[in-house]
């Protein structure tokens, strides 16, 4: 498994994205966006793996104010990320579950990761990692809007193809 490696080449991957869209027709831009989703599916599937193989490690982490129990969580977590990254490596509902990756690492961040900076203010790790989770998001949620964007494109060249095709 890609461990904490995999997990920290989605923040650069979604950067690549943006300075790839800022080049205004850019040939890198679709194997940009190909590279990206491989990264970001490849290491989704992978943080899940490691959810559902090291469940005791990970349920700590779930608040104990939360009902159904840290493990229920974690095993709940680990799927959800395994379907993720399968769907966008797939193509089938990629943008829907980019966002919804947003989703489950912005609900993580306000739930575990915010709390604890307020109960330990003092502790560098609980900060970097508070940071490095809206990263995730801001990754997740830039990967979705440019699948979406490149998908938009090709239905409209399609469309512009067909319309000069003679009849």
């Amino acid at each position: 498994m890609l461990g904490g490696f995999g997990t920290q080449l989605i923040v650069p991957a979604a950067g690549a994205l943006v300075y790839a869209s800022l080049a205004t027709h850019s040939p890198s831009w679709p194997r940009t966006i190909l590279v990206a989703r491989w990264i970001f599916g490849v290491c989704s599937v992978d943080f899940g793996l490691a959810h559902l193989t090291d469940v005791k490690d990970l349920a700590v982490y779930v608040p104990k104010w939360m009902p159904l129990g840290g493990d229920l969580r974690t095993i709940v977590t680990g799927i959800c990320f395994v379907l993720a990254g399968l769907a966008i490596l797939s193509g089938i509902l990629d943008v829907l579950a980019a966002r919804l990756l947003a989703l489950m690492l912005l609900v993580f961040s306000v739930l575990t990761l915010l709390p604890m900076i307020f109960a330990l203010p003092h502790r560098h790790d609980v900060w970097g990692g508070n940071a490095y989770n809206l990263a995730a998001v801001a990754a997740a949620w830039i990967l979705a809007d440019s699948i979406a964007n490149r998908q938009k494109e090709r239905k409209h060249d399609r469309e512009a193809r067909l319309a000069q095709a003679p009849t």
